[in-house]
Order: C-alpha cells, then sequence, then structure tokens
C-alpha cells in the first residue's frame, strides 16, 4: 500500500502535538517494542553503530510511528520476523524506500541526523511495508 505524504504528515504532526505529554514517547517506544519484540532486538544489536541506549530508544520511536502510518491507512502489520527484516536488509534501504514510500522517506531524511539510524528505520518501513 503506498503512504500519501498527508497520511504520513498527520502521524508527525499529532506526534509533534503529544510530544509535550512526558509519557507519550515511553507510551510509543514501549508498546512497539512488546508488539515488536524481534525488531526491537534487531535495533538494540546496532547499539555501538547507532551511538549507545538514547539513539536506539529514538529509532525504536521513529520505527512506531512508520507503523502508525501504515495503521492509519488501514494496513494490518504481524509481528515481523527475523526472515521479514533479512528480506528488507538487501540492497540499500534508503534508496529502495524513496522508490517504495516516499513519503516515508522523506520524513527519515528530515527527522533523523545518524545516517546509520536513517538506514535502519527505512529498512523496517521495509520491511513493515512488505507485510501491512
Amino acid at each position: 500500500m503506498k503512504l500519501t505524504k498527508d497520511q504520513v504528515a498527520s502521524v508527525v504532526t499529532e506526534a509533534s502535538q503529544k510530544m509535550s505529554d512526558p509519557n507519550y514517547s515511553a507510551v510509543l517506544v514501549g508498546g512497539f517494542v512488546q508488539s515488536q519484540t524481534p525488531v526491537a532486538q534487531f535495533i538494540s544489536a546496532h547499539e555501538r553503530e547507532l551511538g549507545g541506549a538514547e539513539s536506539i530508544v529514538q529509532v525504536i520511536f521513529h520505527c512506531a510511528l512508520v507503523a502508525q502510518c501504515f495503521q492509519r491507512a488501514g494496513g494490518r502489520i504481524r509481528t515481523l520476523s527475523y526472515e521479514d527484516l533479512d528480506a528488507a536488509a538487501r540492497g540499500e534501504p534508503l534508496i529502495r524506500l524513496e522508490k517504495a514510500q516516499l513519503p516515508l522517506h522523506e520524513f527519515i531524511k528530515a527527522n533523523v541526523e545518524n545516517e546509520e539510524a536513517q538506514k535502519l528505520i527505512a529498512m523496517i518501513a521495509l520491511a513493515i511495508d512488505g507485510v501491512a
């Protein structure tokens, strides 16, 4: 399913408004970790490249927003498997995401500075796109 720029913008705008609530981020990240344990473990395994625990939480937060974009567009997202992640890891994730889901690519490039984090989020977005 192709996401529109408006669908992604709606989720991002809502998240920006909710960031004033200190629990919002923790609930979003916690919910994603519970529902996508293999993804959270995969991201955590990249701690060195990401630069520490805080960066891991930020990547998970952005992945949770990506998942919300697909859910709001009517996609049902099952728990991703390691096989799903392996399939999404082929090639250059940012380039592949730009072709598959341009609005998500633009969101990631505009909101995530760390290039390794961008690649991980793009890869997970591709995995979600493959099962949504």
